[in-house]
């Protein structure tokens, strides 16, 4: 395994190990687990767990039960050690298998932080984070498989760029849609979307005003900083 540095979120309280060079999560994994609106108890699923940030994240807010799944069975591993080491193993467990490839039974709450990229871009020479940043065209079976693990009443949850909105809702149903933009600054353009999916909810999409990150000095405005550093919720959907 490649060197790993100890990481702290949520104003240091999780402690998560990852990789020192290869993709490492940030702010998006802490926003996705920030917007799944799960309660004690409930069960949820990520697909693409990496090293399990956005699901310990989550279950540290919630008292959740969460599964992973992670292709990669050095990022596996470092998601179950860091379950272990935030003495969340009761609750959160990691699976090394092809997210795309096999089923996993339905969840009360299902979300991921698929690859940004599609064919566009240079691929990066590290494997681990070529494979973390490049879909190579899976984009919509991400969200098709998503969809496919939702229970009755559950909800599918996922950040994705924002030029790629339209790829994730010609794979969504056509109703129970909420479209929710992370903008960098009041007045500018959304990098990020956080795109999420009630199951038995009708309606056409909702494009709601999002959340502001930054202020204009460049520090988290209060609303980012409390979810960033407090585990405060992202609320979505009603």
């Amino acid at each position: 395994m490649s060197a790993i540095t100890e990481d702290g979120f949520l104003n240091d309280r999780l402690k998560l190990r990852q990789p020192r060079r290869g993709f490492r999560a940030g702010l998006d994994a802490v926003m996705l687990a920030a917007a799944v609106p799960a309660t004690a108890n409930q069960t949820c699923l990520e697909l693409g767990a990496g090293v399990g940030t956005a699901s310990l994240c989550l279950a540290a807010r919630t008292d959740c039960r969460v599964n992973g799944i992670e292709i990669d069975p050095e990022l596996t591993e470092l998601a179950n050690q860091n379950a272990a080491l935030n003495a969340m193993a009761d609750r959160a467990s990691f699976e090394c298998a092809d997210a795309l490839a096999t089923r996993h039974g339905t969840f009360d709450h299902v979300f991921c932080n698929p690859p940004f990229h599609g064919s566009d871009g240079q691929t990066s020479p590290n494997a681990q984070k070529a494979r973390a940043l490049q879909d190579e065209g899976t984009l919509k079976d991400w969200v098709r498989s998503g969809v496919e693990h939702v229970a009755s009443n559950g909800r599918f949850t996922t950040i994705i760029r924002a030029d790629r909105l339209d790829e994730v809702l010609t794979a969504l149903p056509a109703t129970g849609v909420y479209i929710f933009p992370l903008l960098p600054r009041e007045g500018e353009l959304p990098k990020r979307v956080i795109v999420q999916w009630h199951e038995g909810s009708g309606g056409e999409p909702i494009r709601l005003p999002g959340l502001i990150l930054h202020q204009a000095s460049g520090r988290y405005t209060s609303e980012a900083d409390a979810i960033l550093r407090d585990a405060a919720p992202l609320r979505i959907t009603p």
